[in-house]
C-alpha cells in the first residue's frame, strides 16, 4: 500500500530537490504527486510500498536534523552580522502588503470588540 513520506505543502523547492536526490542516492523507490489545481492537496513524495519505509524515514530524519542545524547556524550568523530580516525591512520591501496586514488586524480587533462595546451597557 502506498505510503506518504513527505507532504510537499509549504516545502521550499530546494528542500524538495534535496529530498529527491537523497532518495535517489539511497536507491529508495518513490513517486511524486503534484499539487492539485485548487490547492486541496499540496502534493507529496510517496513510497509505492512499505518495504523501504524504515530506511526512508531514517534517512529523511537524519537529513531534516542536519538541515535544521544548518538553518539555525545561518540564522545566528545573519543575526550576528546584522543581515537578518526585521519587521522594518519587510515593511520597506513591500509597504502595501504591510499596511494591508495592519489594516486587517485593526478591522478584526474592531469587529471582535464591537459586541462588548455596544451590548454590555445596561
Amino acid at each position: 500500500m502506498p505510503l506518504l513520506l513527505l507532504n510537499l505543502r509549504n516545502v521550499p523547492d530546494d528542500e524538495a530537490d534535496e529530498v529527491r536526490a537523497l532518495l535517489d542516492e539511497n536507491q529508495i523507490d518513490y513517486y511524486e504527486t503534484r499539487p492539485s489545481l485548487w490547492g486541496v492537496s499540496g502534493g507529496g513524495l510517496w513510497l509505492p510500498d512499505d518495504r523501504q519505509e524504515d530506511q526512508a524515514r531514517a534517512r529523511l530524519a537524519a537529513y531534516q536534523a542536519a538541515r535544521g542545524e544548518r538553518a539555525r547556524r545561518e540564522r545566528e550568523q545573519a543575526l550576528s552580522e546584522g543581515r537578518a530580516p526585521s519587521p522594518w525591512a519587510a515593511f520597506r520591501e513591500n509597504p502595501l502588503r504591510a499596511l494591508a496586514t495592519l489594516l486587517g488586524i485593526v478591522l478584526m480587533l474592531g469587529l471582535a470588540t464591537l459586541p462588548f462595546l455596544f451590548f454590555t451597557r445596561g
